[in-house]
């Protein structure tokens, strides 16, 4: 794909906002017989990207001192003056998360490092103005289908569906205008296990080509654990493909960049990739490979591997989450040494895309005027595998009708 038309990474803009740069690789041999990147490359983006996000930590009593429950306000406002709502959720340990209805997005959350001062670990924008605009889908939530279909192309009972292609050959992210850039609706959940808001979204018949309509719910609950607890539900009027997910983008330290982090999967096996991120059909085992996360290692130990491969520029797979599908069993565990914020994520879903932030380059400036720079983050994507549609040994994403998409993630904090 060198030389001709570019292939952004799973966090990266969609055609739309950026063209001019590819990445991929053609399986780990490649990535392996090539040479190392030198690691004072990544030194020099790790000091550019502490530098960025220095000042993204603010007031935390200011987060402390509100009741617990849910606030409903407005965020901003359309071109059209159509009202975009924000609802803060609280628990009584001060934690807090923010979430709109552009896009279901959510903007912030508040949890406490070891010395309890409050800090938002998710990167996005201060206003309405920055989701509007060219970002790698911050926070929202991503469908109708999260990740890539190959060549924007696949069939249901053989009927066959073609969809933009936004990222190179492929589908990205639900197309030309995915669900994080809808308008939900969204309303505040009593008696809920903690402060909840539920958030509802009607895709029409034909939206980006897609089958059926859709009518997808997600309900954000933070729980006085410190966990924010995310439940997808969709029901559909055609058989229509579905793969829902939300793209936040954590740095639990508030500064540095997350090459210093460790990391714990639960995955034995990820699927391999081509040259366009679209899986080869394998499930590969992950021993004896730069992906191999089965015991605590740093982020930053072995990315050099997958870095010296510049279409690729770091973490950005599909990893096969041990245990049964539709269960909920730990996926990942994340732990800041700096801070002493341990993040574990929970989910019922096959697979979780581990994305490092490579394309962050520091032109996009965020909350607090920070510019987010190269790892700058992590992103632990729950989801059905990419290109599942067209692998028939990977679990199906077809809904169908008279059946209930329903699928759980949790992101819960802690610290030490």
């Amino acid at each position: 794909m060198r030389g001709e038309t570019a292939v952004e990474g799973e966090g990266a803009m969609d055609a739309r906002t950026q063209t001019g740069r590819g990445h991929g690789f053609g399986g780990l041999g490649m990535i392996l017989g090539n040479g190392w990147l030198d690691f004072g490359v990544i030194g020099v983006a790790g000091m550019l990207a502490s530098f960025a996000l220095a000042t993204v930590w603010g007031p935390a009593e200011a987060q402390m001192n509100k009741k617990a429950g849910v606030e409903r306000g407005v965020f901003g406002k359309l071109d059209d003056s159509t009202a975009i709502e924000v609802f803060t959720l609280r628990n009584s340990k001060g934690a807090a998360a923010k979430i709109i209805t552009y896009g279901g997005t959510l903007t912030e959350l508040w949890v406490p490092d070891r010395t309890g001062k409050t800090g938002d670990v998710v990167l996005g924008f201060d206003d309405l103005k920055g989701y509007l605009g060219d970002h790698p889908h911050f926070g929202g939530v991503i469908g109708r289908y999260a990740n890539r279909i190959a060549k924007g192309k696949f069939s249901i009972d053989g009927q066959e569906y073609t969809l933009a292609t936004n990222n190179g050959p492929n589908t990205l992210h639900g197309g030309t205008v995915g669900f994080d850039h809808r308008v939900w609706k969204g309303e505040p959940i009593s008696g809920a296990k903690g402060a909840a808001v539920r958030l509802t979204y009607v895709s029409p018949d034909g939206e980006e080509h897609f089958p059926g309509t859709l009518t997808a719910r997600v309900v954000y609950t933070l729980t006085e654990d410190n966990a924010l607890k995310i439940e997808y539900t969709g029901t559909t009027d055609k058989p229509t493909a579905v793969n829902l997910t939300n793209h936040s983008y954590f740095n639990l330290s508030g500064g540095r960049d997350v090459l210093g982090y460790t990391v714990t999967l639960n995955a034995s096996r990820y699927t391999p990739v081509d040259s366009t991120l679209i899986p080869t059909g394998e499930l590969a085992e992950v021993k004896g490979t730069a992906y191999d996360f089965t015991k605590p290692m740093t982020i930053g130990s072995r990315i050099a591997e997958l870095a010296k491969v510049k279409e690729l520029g770091g973490y950005d797979i599909n990893y096969i989450v041990d245990g049964e599908s539709g269960k909920l069993r730990m996926a990942a565990n994340v732990v800041d040494p700096a801070s002493g914020r341990e993040m574990e994520v929970w989910t019922t879903e096959p697979g979780v895309q581990m994305y490092t932030a490579n394309w962050l380059d520091g032109s996009i400036h965020g909350k607090r005027g920070v510019a987010y720079g190269r790892y700058g983050a992590v992103c632990l994507e729950t989801q059905h595998y990419p290109d599942s549609v067209n692998h028939a040994n990977f679990p199906s994403a077809i809904l169908r009708p008279g059946a209930t998409y329903h699928t759980e993630t949790i992101y819960k904090f802690s610290a030490k």
